[in-house]
């Protein structure tokens, strides 16, 4: 029976200094180390990160049988080499290796390796210590291809600069967030009871995670700052040193959610207007306090004049007057601010047809283009409302080309289950990056994100792009992430982020076979047949038995989980889906809705003003339509209501089918949680089928033309 696919005991029986928390080692279990630790390796280099390194190579190899060597080298066989590009005289391997690299153009940069095959040894070329770290977990991946005679020679370099998790994470528990607002995996792994958990290890275990899928940068603490969590960053400013310090050895800076009103709440002053001299002082003051505790600190991530958080408006000031306070107080030190573009309204009349929601972010940032400093980053949600299960691009991401933009995900599944359900959300996150807001021969949003300048003489700013962030979902859960399998998103966003051409799908297989090592498994080929169908195409799967077309929420007010068809709907949140007897969607045309269209760029805006071209996808995120329209896949929208609601209930019942062969392989305790989990998924599908199905009945009035059964 296996076992490393379940250890929720310790991390794979690590022995060394990155300690033994009991938590499930997710994609580094000891199996996957196998292949590189029962070869001869030689580490090459200096600095914590290079130590890093080595201590996983030591252990690796202590546990299977390698040898891990050391310097002074002697001309003796080596099976791996492992080398920063300018550490002094290389190993001649390594040496040998330089060619290719000098005839691929070098350019590897500080996170960026070369991996290739000199005679009978494999060589990785990094261009700094991040990346040897990066370079090693890639060998850990890649297992025995690492050491085929054919592995051909390849550079490796992220395409974005900064690939980033922001924790939600409360110091105190929240009477309405909890511990970790929107948090579905247990508490948080950094905080307790208003100060620091102190649980080093599960944050060097965690540490070890962001490195072996590329992530490089996370705020420690929720952006709905309140008054505790003000006070990390002044006087409990070494409890956020202490994750810094223990983060840092694996290439990951610390960042800091702060409030616009920390003047007022931590220095006493009376206002906290941005063009105050006193204000600005005292933001540089404390800032230089923070690089003197974290010189490697990177810098603060603000919510302001959103959903009741204080900012510039308050004083008569623009976004841009607010985020380059900040900046000015970064910029000598080398930080960055993330300033979070989630503004709307959310006071909204609900009988007002013209305040749209979704205009909101543009309304307010696109005039500002130009005017932020560079090292503003302003963080846009990939979708215009707020993290559903389907929505278009934001238009912001084609509005500011004289702006460093950052596109935010969210990996814990506050609108796609809560980590209750199954829901991969690779396919989506790589469908919004490899969307192009200017046509087929334009920019990709990822490129947009990476800094990628604009064709022809469209004003765009110099220097890096914003890069990728996201809301973490992990927890102080033995599995990290409440539901096993919600894992592979955490995962996938570090993937997608270091390369986001990458295909879902085989990032998918990526983790399965890390996460389930063929070596640790009875039937690995069960295992990865099993475990990839039911999670390849399950983000389409809850689309289908959730809400429909592009509409949005249908949630439960305040917990956002299971259906409530009117649930927002009379509220002031902006979120309707305005059905009644006629049809359902939202105008949001320039002829005769709220304009939103019309923020698109060509072709898009033309594309989604016409309901003959606007997606089926999206058809009632911008179209108010008779239930009868007919789909470009031939069907009505009602019959496709009743259809993908009927369709996806079938569908989580074969997941359920399937998992259950599972029953036996894979480690028993790991099995009955995806079980649980999945039992819960079934009966939740039901419901939403159910209550979608009914509501829309009753408000059409039009059967099911196959003669189902509508509650």
């Amino acid at each position: 029976m296996a076992g490393s696919a379940g250890e929720p005991t310790t991390v794979t029986g690590h022995p060394h200094r990155f300690g033994e928390p009991s938590v499930h080692p997710a994609w580094l279990p000891s199996e996957a180390f196998r292949a590189l630790g029962s070869r001869r390796v030689l580490v090459h280099g200096d600095g914590p990160l290079v130590d890093t390194v080595e201590t996983e190579v030591t252990w690796a190899c202590s546990r299977f049988g390698g040898q891990a060597l050391v310097a002074p080298y002697r001309d003796e066989p080596v099976d791996l080499v492992l080398a920063l590009r300018w550490a002094g005289p290389l190993p001649a391997p390594a040496t040998r290796a330089l060619a290719p690299l000098n005839e691929t153009g070098g350019g590897l940069g500080d996170e960026g390796f070369l991996l290739t095959r000199v005679g009978d040894t494999t060589v990785l070329l990094a261009g700094g210590p991040a990346g040897l770290l990066y370079g090693l977990y890639h060998v850990v991946r890649l297992g025995e291809a690492a050491f085929d005679p054919g592995l051909p020679t390849r550079r490796h370099r992220p395409a974005l600069r900064r690939r980033m998790l922001d924790h939600w994470d409360n110091v105190a528990v929240h009477p309405l967030m909890g511990q970790v607002e929107r948090g579905y995996a247990g508490g948080s792994i950094f905080w307790r009871n208003g100060g620091p958990r102190r649980d080093l290890a599960r944050i060097r275990a965690y540490g070890r995670l962001l490195a072996a899928c590329g992530i490089n940068a996370i705020s420690v603490n929720n952006v709905n700052v309140g008054g505790t969590e003000a006070r990390l960053l002044t006087e409990r400013l070494g409890d956020v040193a202490e994750i810094a310090d223990v983060l840092r050895p694996f290439g990951v800076r610390v960042h800091l959610s702060v409030t616009f009103a920390a003047p007022v709440v931590l220095g006493g002053l009376p206002t906290a207007d941005p063009l105050d001299e006193k204000v600005r002082s005292w933001w540089a003051t404390t800032t230089r306090q923070v690089y003197e505790r974290i010189p490697d600190f990177g810098g603060y991530v603000v919510k302001a004049d959103s959903e009741g958080q204080p900012g510039p408006l308050t004083y008569g000031r623009s976004h841009a007057d607010g985020a380059n306070l900040l900046a000015e107080a970064l910029a000598p030190l080398g930080g960055v601010v993330h300033w979070r573009a989630f503004v709307y309204n959310h006071r909204q009349d609900w009988r007002d047809r013209r305040t749209d929601r979704a205009r909101a972010a543009y309304d307010h940032f696109a005039p500002l283009d130009g005017e932020f400093r560079t090292n503003v980053i302003l963080q846009v949600k990939y979708g215009p409302i707020d993290f559903q299960t389907r929505e278009p691009v934001s238009p912001v991401i084609a509005a500011m080309p004289a702006t460093r933009l950052a596109v935010e995900m969210q990996v814990t599944q506050e609108y796609t289950g809560q980590q209750r359900h199954v829901c991969y959300l690779g396919p989506l996150w790589r469908e919004i990056l490899g969307f192009r807001p200017w046509g087929e021969e334009g920019r990709t949003v990822a490129a947009v994100v990476a800094g990628e300048p604009a064709q022809g003489p469209t004003r765009t700013r110099s220097g890096p792009g914003g890069g990728l962030v996201a809301v973490a979902n992990v927890g102080d859960d033995p599995y990290w992430c409440g539901h096993p399998l919600a894992q592979a998103n955490l995962y996938a966003f570090g993937r997608l982020a270091w390369d986001p051409e990458l295909d879902p799908a085989a990032i998918l297989d990526e983790w399965i076979d890390l996460t389930f090592p063929p070596t640790a498994t009875e039937d690995p080929a069960l295992v990865r047949e099993t475990v990839h169908a039911i999670m390849d195409d399950s983000w389409r799967t809850y689309e289908r038995y959730t809400a429909p077309l592009g509409v949005g929420f249908m949630v439960n007010p305040g917990n956002h989980y299971g259906p409530q068809v009117d649930g927002y709907e009379y509220s002031p949140w902006g979120t309707y889906h305005f059905a009644d007897r006629d049809g359902v969607g939202v105008d949001r045309t320039r002829a005769t809705g709220t304009g939103y269209t019309d923020q698109y760029p060509w072709p898009w805006r033309d594309v989604y003003e016409s309901p003959e071209t606007c997606p089926d996808e999206l058809l009632l995120f911008f179209h108010h339509v008779p239930y009868d329209h007919v789909l470009h896949s031939g069907s009505t929208v009602i019959q496709h209501i009743y259809d993908t609601h009927f369709a996806g209930v079938e569908q989580v019942e074969a997941m359920f089918r399937r998992w259950q062969l599972l029953a036996g392989v894979i480690d028993p305790a790991l099995h009955e949680r995806v079980t649980d989990r999945l039992d819960e998924q079934v009966l939740s599908a039901r419901e939403w089928r159910d209550h979608v199905n009914t509501y829309f009945f009753r408000k059409s009035g039009v059967p099911d033309a196959r003669g189902r059964r509508i509650h």
